[in-house]
C-alpha cells in the first residue's frame, strides 16, 4: 500500500486506535500530537487513570510506529501530573515501554510557557513547561535544522569582533566536561541553531477547547521535520491546531478526533483557513455539516 490509498487533508471522527488500523503502512512523515493527560481534563475527555496510562497508550504508539515512514518522526507533547503529593512517573514508564516497542527516544524538547502566570501550591509552584518527546524508528531521519534557525543576535557583534587564540580552535572545557567550541565558526553567520527549549506563549484564545496548544508549537516541529508536500498526522486533533499549521506551511494533514464537538470545531477551523488562503472566506451556511 502507498500514499495514494490515503485521502489527504482529512479529519476523521472516531477513536484513534480504530481509525489508525485503517491506515496503510509507512504513509506518514510526522506525527505530532498531545493526547489526553492522565486523570486530567475530565470535562473535555473522560480521563485515563494514572495507573492505566501506559497500558492505554502502547497499542496506539505501536500503530503510530507502523504508519510512520522509516525516516519520519513522532513528537509527543505530554506532561506528567502530580497526585497524592508527588509527581507521578507514568511518562517515564511510557518512554521505557515505547523503547521496548522499538522506538528510539531521540531527543526531548521542553516547551517553556513564557506567559505562564505565577501560582503556588503547598509543596510546589505552577507548571511553566511541558515535554515534547521526540521518537524515531531509526537513527537516520529527516531533519531540516536551517528551517528553525534563529537570528544570531546583538551578542555576536561584540563577541566576534576580537577573537582570542583559543576562540580560533576547538577549545576543550577546562573542567573536563568533554565539551568544546570553536567560536570562529560563527563569523559571517546571520543565523544560529536554536536550543531544545522552546519559549512559546500558551494559547490565550482556546477556541472552545480547554486543552488547545498554540499554533506556534506544531509549526516549529513541522518546519524542523518535514518539507512542503509531506504528510502530518495528529491522532488527537482536538480543535484542529495541527491541521491549521499544516495549511499555513503547505503540508498535507491527517487528523483523528473522538469527541464530536471538537471534531466539528476542527472541520470549521480548517475549512475557513483553506478558504482564506483562496481569498474566498466562507459563511456559516457554506460550512460542511459533517465529514466522516
Amino acid at each position: 500500500m502507498n500514499d495514494s490509498t490515503l485521502e489527504l487533508d482529512r479529519i476523521i471522527c472516531g477513536h484513534c486506535l480504530e481509525v489508525l488500523r485503517t491506515f496503510p503502512d509507512a504513509c506518514i512523515d510526522l506525527v505530532f500530537t498531545s493526547p489526553p493527560y492522565a486523570d486530567n481534563r475530565k470535562k473535555t475527555y473522560t480521563g485515563v487513570p494514572i495507573n492505566k496510562y501506559v497500558e492505554w497508550f502502547l497499542p496506539i504508539s505501536l500503530e503510530l510506529k507502523r504508519v510512520l515512514k522509516p525516516e519520519g518522526s513522532f513528537v509527543l507533547n505530554i506532561k506528567e501530573r502530580a497526585s497524592n503529593g508527588e509527581r507521578q512517573t507514568y511518562v517515564l514508564e511510557l518512554i521505557l515501554a515505547m523503547k521496548k516497542e522499538g522506538w528510539l527516544w531521540t531527543e526531548e524538547y521542553i516547551w517553556h510557557k513564557k506567559n505562564c502566570y505565577p501560582g503556588k501550591w503547598p509543596n510546589r509552584f505552577r507548571d511553566a513547561w511541558e515535554r515534547c518527546l521526540h521518537f524515531t524508528k531509526q537513527k537516520q531521519f529527516k531533519m531540516f535544522q536551517e528551517a528553525v534557525a534563529v537570528p544570531m543576535g546583538d551578542w555576536a557583534t561584540k563577541r566576534l569582533a576580537t577573537l582570542s587564540q583559543t576562540d580560533r580552535i576547538r577549545d576543550e572545557s577546562h573542567v573536563g566536561s568533554g565539551f568544546g567550541k570553536n567560536v570562529s565558526h560563527w563569523i559571517g553567520r546571520d543565523f544560529a541553531y536554536p536550543t531544545n527549549v522552546l519559549h512559546l506563549a500558551t494559547e490565550c484564545s482556546n477556541r472552545k477547547h480547554s486543552a488547545s496548544f498554540p499554533i506556534t508549537l506544531p509549526t516549529w516541529f513541522i518546519k524542523l521535520f518535514t518539507q512542503e508536500g509531506d504528510i502530518v498526522l495528529d491522532p488527537f486533533m482536538g480543535s484542529g491546531t495541527t491541521a491549521l499549521a499544516c495549511i499555513q506551511l503547505r503540508r498535507y494533514y491527517m487528523g483523528i478526533e473522538a469527541m464530536e464537538q471538537y471534531y466539528d470545531l476542527a472541520i470549521e477551523s480548517t475549512e475557513r483557513a483553506k478558504a482564506r488562503l483562496k481569498g474566498t472566506p466562507l459563511s456559516d451556511a457554506q460550512l460542511p455539516m459533517r465529514l466522516t
